[in-house]
């Protein structure tokens, strides 16, 4: 833990009295979590929305495993720094890193500093940049390795005394879920896990929760025999997004709305989630476990029960959770999957003006692969509020361009009195919340034609989120990163919510087991016939994006 021959220079933290090297009484340590509002509230960079104290982390290391994968570079130091330049971290917070590199702290610093340059979303500040990097550590290891475990602990219970930490420990596994277990039971043996009174430890897993349900409840008994459910925190990102938190306010904070989101005026639901770029480096990830375990399963299915489930009580987690359960255990699968569901595979084709290679062409793909990059089904909810409602949702890889969004598409008017010719290019009222890349909410309505004649068209409202409130939304990781060090669960799904998940899923990927090779659809395009022809039995059509 000596920082003297760093290259990446770290100074005395600011705004604070207690100095990296020397002991740090519980006084001391009270006074770093004192100055937490000082230094927090004299950032000219903090979101003004944030000024309650409970939402300012306190005093706490990040164990972060897996510190040199695209997630950690690409998304989650970028959001730690995100963090500290919105004055939410406290002066003595401190990130350890742990990964199979010789490396020292220096050479994570060095790291953290080229990712934060590279992608975070906030300006960089020297000074905060200086704070940050005076706690930050490196601990090199293999997961099977004892001894990097042992050397892990003393490691924490030295920046414990040094920087007033408390022996609050969050352990972030950015790692694939095969590891999992191995890391788990590491924490258990050095008795990481077990957190004294007065402080607390918590767990951060990544998606996927496994790969089926039988797999999802054997990684649950491995990790409520170390930690309590109430401090494992599965990370699914798109909940932490602005927009899909807005579905909530959208639906409860506004009379608009509600009266009208159910089986009587809606007609169905589209949720898509379309990339244009193929697997990239990702194909000992992706190849066995497709775009429908990838996204539908966590996401899709995610945006499905905060479309529709009843209001909670509170936005308290566990009311939360206990709606979006509900939603789950209703939802019920067609009884033909052959007609309910498309998959499809991208081949070679064109993108944005370049020619690519098909799915089986990638790098690291065997020729024979049957995974699927591109996934549809139909989904109905069995209660009173959407009995008789489809819900479409699909996902894939190589599409037109890259999107996602929630459709709520409305039923036609029961009577019109306009001759058909009036009326002849009017569509179906549309909700529709984008959630990435143009976040906002646009509702699509028929108007009408300047001029003499009655001539009914559709029209666009649209409200976007950099043009309404002026500043760019934080990173889903910024909020859930925060989430974790705060203690606070509610985006957060529940062990429940992920089994009731893959039991919706699994008898699908049972089913397309049986069937061969996807379907194959030109990169570049919409996804395969069969997606269309799933719509069409049905009288409808996907969105055009």
């Amino acid at each position: 833990m000596n920082k003297e021959n760093s290259e990446v220079k770290a100074s005395e933290p600011i705004n604070s009295e207690v100095k990296a090297g020397e002991p740090t009484t519980s006084a001391a340590a009270a006074a770093v979590a004192a100055t937490t509002e000082a230094v927090a509230a004299a950032n000219p960079l903090r979101d003004p929305r944030d000024k309650r104290i409970p939402r300012v982390a306190g005093p706490c290391v990040l164990v972060l495993f897996g510190v040199t994968g695209d997630l950690a570079r690409k998304k989650l130091l970028p959001a730690i720094y995100d963090l500290a330049n919105r004055g939410l971290l406290p002066p003595g917070f401190s990130l350890v890193g742990f990964a199979r590199r010789d490396w020292k702290d220096q050479d994570f610093a060095e790291l953290t500093h080229a990712a934060v340059k590279e992608h975070a979303r906030t300006p960089f500040r020297e000074e905060v940049w200086k704070q940050l990097s005076e706690g930050i550590f490196f601990c090199p290891g293999e997961f099977t390795d004892d001894g990097a475990f042992d050397a892990l602990a003393m490691m924490l219970k030295e920046i414990d005394e040094t920087r007033g930490t408390g022996g609050n420990y969050g352990f972030y596994l950015s790692v694939p879920p095969k590891f999992f277990p191995l890391v788990v039971q590491q924490l258990k043996r050095t008795n990481l896990a077990d957190a004294p009174p007065g402080s607390w430890r918590r767990v951060v897993i990544e998606k996927p929760f496994g790969h089926d349900l039988k797999s999802a409840q054997e990684l649950n008994t491995i990790t409520s025999a170390v930690f309590p459910e109430s401090s494992v925190f599965r990370i699914d990102h798109y909940l932490g997004k602005e927009t899909v938190q807005n579905i909530l306010a959208l639906r409860f904070a506004n009379n608009l709305f509600e009266p009208i989101w159910n089986r009587g005026y809606v007609d169905h639901v589209q949720i898509t989630m379309a990339e244009d770029i193929g697997i990239g480096g990702r194909a000992g990830y992706f190849d066995g476990i497709g775009a429908a375990r990838d996204v539908i399963q966590n996401h899709l299915l995610q945006l499905l029960a905060l479309v529709g489930m009843e209001d909670p009580t509170s936005f308290g987690s566990d009311s939360l959770r206990r709606e979006k359960e509900k939603v789950l255990k209703a939802v019920r699968l067609p009884s033909d999957l052959s007609l309910s569901t498309a998959r499809g595979r991208y081949g070679p084709g064109w993108q944005g003006g370049d020619p690519v290679v098909g799915y089986t062409q990638e790098e690291g793909i065997q020729p024979d692969s049957i995974t699927e990059t591109y996934a549809a089904i139909k989904l109905e909810i069995a209660n009173r509020r959407w009995a008789g409602v489809p819900f479409y949702l699909r996902t894939g890889k190589r599409l037109g361009r890259r999107v996602t969004e929630v459709a709520v598409v409305f039923q036609r008017a029961p009577h019109l009195p306009f001759s058909k010719d009036d009326t002849e290019i009017l569509g179906q009222n549309a909700l529709v919340i984008r959630v990435q890349p143009d976040e906002g909410i646009t509702v699509r309505f028929g108007s009408k034609v300047p001029g003499t004649a009655m001539e009914v068209r559709d029209v666009s409202m649209d409200f976007a989120y950099g043009e309404s409130f002026m500043e760019s939304s934080p990173e889903a990781y910024e909020r859930l990163l925060l989430d974790v060090l705060i203690g606070d669960p509610p985006l957060f799904p529940h062990q429940r919510e992920v089994e009731l998940s893959w039991q919706i899923l699994d008898p699908i990927e049972e089913f397309w087991a049986s069937q061969g090779p996807p379907e194959e659809y030109p990169a570049g395009t919409w996804g395969p016939k069969s997606a269309d022809e799933l719509m069409a039995r049905d009288g409808r059509v996907w969105r055009r994006l």
